[in-house]
């Protein structure tokens, strides 16, 4: 076999490095199933050394199914004519969110989530590169969603495990209700979540189970803290009160043990969207960030939308006070 499987790091139980992989060993059909074999067990897998170019993404995107558009009209990428490539998201502090937490500023930061969390479909995965690299930040964290729930306090476990969460392409950081850190606050908006929070309002709710089950057996917390709207049939204080305990969990504990990525030009990573939380540490003011994805194609099955209306106006309201008791804590 040309290519060279190790593990991420030694203390994961998740995670894998690949190197070897060129336009010539993925013709081989054993070394594509074999890099299959390794997503499906490991999760995330980093490539290493791999040519820094769109073809490069596209014919390692090619071994884990087809291409999906994302599903946002109007998001801040440019894409290729046919609209199935590569999408490149480049994120500029003159005009992108700056959110500041503890006292300093970020860029480019996003919390916990997983992809299209907002859609009743989720896609498989994403084979992303960094095409910009900052000096300081910007790190990727992935979190595996089967050491999240063993590693959530069994109170907890045995409370959310039954619950389904409601989500809406509400992306603004100043709607975050659920695992807002600790003396956080928006500083700059980027103008493209306003024009997504719009599409939101005209799109029903998502609904995701808390913890579902692979078919290898094992249990899965997948709960996207960022753009959580509720629990359904809970959308009450009690359930709020769950559902912030559970977000917090899951930021103490991807906070210690997720992998964080320091990216190189010749690196490529793909992460299990069912089963991974992902991240961005966030950059510096006036570093730049630049990356390049592909969404692969896929649905587990378990996502539905809302049916009925929606409690946009609580959600709001909650969202509001959220913000507010940030705010007084920074005072």
């Amino acid at each position: 076999m040309p290519i060279e499987v190790s593990p991420l790091r030694d203390d994961l139980s998740f995670g894998a490095k690949i190197n070897g992989v060129s336009h010539d060993v993925l013709r081989d059909e054993a070394v594509r199933e074999r890099i299959r074999q390794v997503f499906d067990d490991r999760g995330v897998i980093v490539f290493e050394k791999v040519e820094p170019t769109d073809a490069m993404q596209m014919a390692l995107s090619s071994v884990f199914g087809s291409l999906k558009q994302h599903p946002v009209e109007g998001a801040d990428f440019d894409e290729s004519d046919d609209g199935t490539g590569a999408l490149v998201n480049t994120l500029d502090p003159k005009d992108c969110d700056i959110v500041e937490i503890d006292g300093k500023l970020y860029s480019n930061w996003l919390p916990w989530h997983f992809d299209h969390c907002y859609t009743d479909e989720l896609n498989r995965g994403g084979v992303l590169r960094s095409i910009e690299i900052a000096p300081n930040g910007g790190l990727t964290g992935f979190m595996d969603g089967i050491v999240l729930y063993d590693q959530l306090p069994r109170e907890l476990r045995e409370e959310i495990e039954s619950c389904s969460i409601f989500y809406s392409m509400d992306m603004q950081f100043d709607h975050i209700t659920y695992g807002r850190p600790d003396n956080f606050q928006l500083v700059q908006l980027d103008w493209h979540w306003i024009d997504i929070f719009k599409q939101s309002r005209t799109y029903p709710r998502a609904i995701h189970p808390a913890v579902w089950t692979r078919k290898t057996g094992e249990k899965v917390l997948h709960i996207s803290p960022w753009m959580a709207e509720g629990i359904e049939g809970r959308e009450n204080d009690d359930g709020d009160a769950l559902l912030e305990a559970v977000s917090q969990e899951i930021n103490r504990i991807g906070n210690a043990q997720a992998y964080f990525h320091k990216w190189e030009a010749s690196d490529m990573a793909i992460w299990d969207n069912w089963r991974f939380l992902h991240r961005v540490t966030g950059c510096h003011p006036p570093h730049r960030r630049a990356a390049s994805r592909t969404t692969i194609q896929g649905d587990y099955g378990l996502g539905r939308f809302e049916q009925g209306g929606r409690s946009r106006d609580l959600v709001l309201e909650r969202a509001a006070q959220a913000s507010s008791k940030a705010g007084e804590s920074l005072s």
